[in-house]
């Protein structure tokens, strides 16, 4: 390919700062990053938000390499045949590349009245809203928090922290994750607190009004803010523009994150789908998938052909307030072992943990191909084989 390399990355978050970071290897690549909003967001921070304790905003001059183009924009739509985005404010964009990285949110509750009465917390605009309905809303008044894995956890303990009457509905068993020894020491924290834990069978939601939450079981439960937690879903750009999803919406690719439809489309982070089995959501794989997006666009432009994704998961940790934490250590199939820290020491894993999530983009905008991670090399292959008839090809 002659001239220079138009590369396009869609979304600003982990996965796509890395790749478009990592992307400048090439002097002959040019990336433009397009995002919604002009500062980059650290997701890990949202619940710090919601407490007031952080504002969840670093600017994208700290964490974008110099070079690359920032446009403050939405897409509407993919014309692959094109090689174009739309914009929303209009007009479009041409590339040669384009990687995938729009992330993912709530997805709209479907309990009835949840749209009206439950504030969502994963994205920063909607972090932001639950923030100022808190500050409008005594201390005094009770506050249900609906999902037990970590943002509902991290979210309640923050509120409980300030002094907030604050009950977590988990819908089954807390914290999931978790191994069964950290999560009795999760209840135990969240006990301190003051958090009120409702876990176990028929405590899904059924129901939400303006001043309760009604359970399966036939509870109801006084709430005057109800903050909604559950759920997954992610941006139906890539269904909306004609290319293969899976049932959540994420754009399904090869092994090497390569679109189904398209070879010069990677995907990376939550709104990607390697073989129809997506990696669990998470900063830290966000991070390695954006590297290897842009490893396989950097081997296709060399002619080279792109390995497939190889990624090990090492821990996961969840942040009870300011004050304690567990850093839950897991084998390399992700799954929880029975060893995790605690404490102070979980607390400080755990914001070395959000700060390095940030620093590993800094590190890679100064030093292109600097970002490297745990191989797991054997989980995944076996689980691909498990379902040899359904791994779709590029």
């Amino acid at each position: 390919m002659g001239g220079n390399i138009e590369v396009v990355v869609l979304g600003g978050g982990y996965a796509g700062v890395m790749a478009a970071n990592r992307l400048t290897r090439r002097d002959d690549v040019t990336v433009t990053v397009l995002n919604p909003r002009p500062e980059f967001v650290p997701r890990l921070r949202l619940h710090q938000l919601v407490g007031g304790t952080h504002d969840a905003v670093v600017g994208f001059d700290e964490v974008l390499a110099d070079g690359v183009r920032l446009v403050v924009d939405s897409v509407t739509r993919i014309d692959a045949v094109a090689r174009t985005v739309t914009l929303a404010e209009g007009g479009s964009l041409g590339y040669d590349h384009l990687v995938y990285a729009v992330g993912s949110g709530s997805a709209g509750p479907r309990v009835p009245g949840a749209a009206e009465h439950a504030y969502p917390v994963a994205t920063y605009e909607a972090a932001q809203r639950l923030r100022s309905v808190l500050l409008d809303t005594p201390k005094t008044a009770p506050v249900t928090v609906v999902g037990g894995g970590p943002t509902g956890i991290e979210t309640a303990s923050e509120l409980a922290e300030q002094g907030r009457a604050v009950t977590l509905v988990c819908g089954g068993v807390l914290g999931p994750y978790l191994h069964a020894r950290a999560r009795r020491t999760a209840r135990k924290y969240l006990a301190k607190l003051g958090v009120e834990v409702v876990e176990g069978p028929g405590t899904a939601v059924t129901a939400v009004t303006g001043e309760a939450v009604e359970l399966e079981d036939g509870r109801t439960l006084a709430s005057r803010v109800t903050i909604w937690t559950a759920g997954f879903g992610v941006p139906d750009l890539a269904s909306n523009s004609g290319l293969r999803t899976d049932a959540d919406g994420r754009l399904l690719t090869d092994e090497t994150l390569t679109s189904l439809d398209d070879e010069r489309i990677v995907a990376a982070g939550d709104s990607s789908a390697p073989s129809g089995l997506p990696f669990r959501m998470s900063a830290y794989a966000a991070g390695c998938l954006g590297a290897h997006a842009a490893d396989t666009v950097l081997s296709r432009i060399a002619g080279e052909r792109p390995r497939p994704i190889d990624l090990a998961f090492p821990a996961m940790c969840v942040s009870f307030g300011r004050r304690a934490g567990i850093f839950q250590l897991a084998n390399k199939s992700d799954v929880a072992v029975p060893v995790y820290f605690t404490g102070f020491a979980g607390k400080k894993l755990k914001e070395f943990s959000c700060e390095a999530s940030v620093k590993h983009l800094v590190t890679e905008a100064r030093k292109p191909g600097s970002h490297h991670w745990p191989k797991d090399g054997k989980h995944r292959p076996r689980l691909l084989r498990a379902r040899q008839d359904q791994i779709p090809v590029a």
